[in-house]
């Protein structure tokens, strides 16, 4: 079994088989069921010129459609100025990997020490981590720190409103942490207040997570949450969408405890899920049950600013039975280009972008119900730019029919009910084609009934 590629010479692979105590590579994957054992040749195509690969590829991108996105559900279609990519790409910033050595890393340390501020001023909070890997981790992650900071508390308490994408994730850390994951349900949009109440009184909850806004697109009032799971020694956990926080009331403002979520949302491509970043900010008081790193800034001998590894609670720094998580990197180049786009942006930036996605949003729900076989799902709840909406019309058919006019319209949430986003980045005339797309299958429709 010789791979022309692979650098191991015969009798490399002999002495590690020796150490395996096998004879062959063989015998070494013997436990492998016969069926799952790969048996053809593998059908790779003839090498190719590059001016021939070009094209290749260049062909298959042709059976790609380009759709105009009308959904969301924690993946935004945002705008960001094109001298992000380019500072990103720069060899320094894309091929550098973990800062282990302070004193030639500077460069970054200080993205990510730039990261750190932004996000805690975004949030509110008082400190952040060096980013993660995802929002979905990242609260996988802070379930983790209110276990470990109740001590002999296991359960944890998920509000139905969550993006079922992220609870799906907490639930495999849970599982595999003996952590109880108990579910807060869903009334009207919103999470049940009276039932959350009821749980959080119980007294075991070591923390409760949150979203701002939440699965449905919903801006949730959290106003004395906070305050009762303090009162019940638990801790609230707030899910946010990283851009409406230019807008809306912060955790901290809540009273949350940790603060998580995605940064996607601050201008990163949607790039079919990722690469994405998650944050996690919280207060001093936990921040030695935080996962990854923390850059902190400091003075050298000279007296001059400088950057370092503040605390480092990773398996790679320290034991590994006393690691707060298993997290060994974190997306660094993603963190600074949330970094460049903040810094770009502004808090002018960001606040248009809200204001520009809030007014799509309503013109496109007004406009859609104006044809008579939309409404909203949750009409007395406030939305910023995603919405439910629910429609007599077979949802599925409404999609294949829009995607043929190149629209992608909403996530399907039922038969009868649609998850759609507006952001800054669809104009009035995009709007007002899909609604023309749909009002022409409503016409489709009646003609085939009559």
């Amino acid at each position: 079994m010789n791979h022309k590629f692979f650098p191991h010479t015969d009798e490399d692979i002999r002495s590690m088989l020796d150490k395996c105590g096998e004879r062959s590579l063989d015998d070494l994957y013997k436990d492998v069921p016969s069926e799952l054992v790969f048996k053809r040749e593998y059908e790779l195509p003839e090498a190719m010129s590059e001016v021939e690969i070009r094209r290749y590829f260049d062909e298959l991108g042709t059976y790609n459609t380009q759709l105009t996105c009308f959904a969301g559900a924690g993946c935004y279609d945002h705008y960001a100025p094109a001298v992000v990519a380019d500072i990103i790409r720069r060899s320094e910033f894309l091929t550098s990997y973990t800062p282990y050595q302070a004193e030639i890393s500077q460069g970054t340390l200080q993205y990510i020490f730039e990261f750190q501020s932004m996000m805690t001023e975004l949030t509110g909070m008082e400190v952040s981590n060096a980013s993660m890997y995802d929002g979905a981790t990242a609260t996988a992650e802070a379930m983790m720190m209110a276990v470990a900071n109740a001590k002999k508390r296991n359960k944890v308490l998920i509000s139905d409103t969550v993006n079922p994408i992220v609870t799906r994730v907490v639930e495999t850390y849970a599982k595999f942490h003996g952590v109880e994951v108990e579910h807060i349900a869903a009334k009207d949009g919103v999470t049940d207040r009276a039932e959350f109440e009821r749980k959080i009184a119980q007294g075991d909850a070591a923390g409760v997570i949150v979203a701002s806004p939440n699965f449905f697109g919903i801006v949730e009032d959290y106003t004395g949450w906070a305050n009762l799971c303090h009162d019940n020694k638990a801790l609230l956990i707030m899910n946010c969408v990283a851009s409406t926080l230019g807008v809306l009331r912060s955790p901290a403002e809540w009273g949350a405890d940790i603060a998580v979520g995605d940064g996607q949302s601050l201008g990163i491509p949607m790039n079919f899920g990722g690469p994405y970043v998650g944050f996690l900010c919280t207060s001093k008081k936990l921040i030695r049950k935080m996962p990854g790193r923390i850059v902190g800034a400091t003075t050298d001998l000279d007296g001059k600013r400088t950057f370092v590894l503040t605390l480092q609670a990773r398996e790679q720094h320290i034991r590994r039975e006393k690691a707060t998580s298993n997290i060994c990197s974190n997306q660094s180049l993603m963190a600074l280009y949330v970094t460049v786009y903040l810094s770009l942006m502004g808090k002018q930036g960001l606040r248009e972008v809200n204001e520009m996605s809030y007014s799509g949003a309503h013109y496109l729900a007004e406009k859609l119900t104006e044809t008579g076989h939309f409404h909203l799902t949750y009409p007395d709840k406030p939305f910023l730019n995603e919405f439910v909406i629910n429609t007599d019309l077979d949802v599925q058919q409404i999609q294949e029919w829009t995607v043929d006019e190149d629209f992608q319209f909403g996530l399907r949430l039922d038969d009868h009910n649609i998850l759609v986003c507006v952001t800054e980045m669809r104009s009035k005339a995009e709007i007002d084609a899909l609604v023309e797309s749909v009002k022409q299958y409503i016409e489709f429709i009646n003609d085939q009934q009559d």
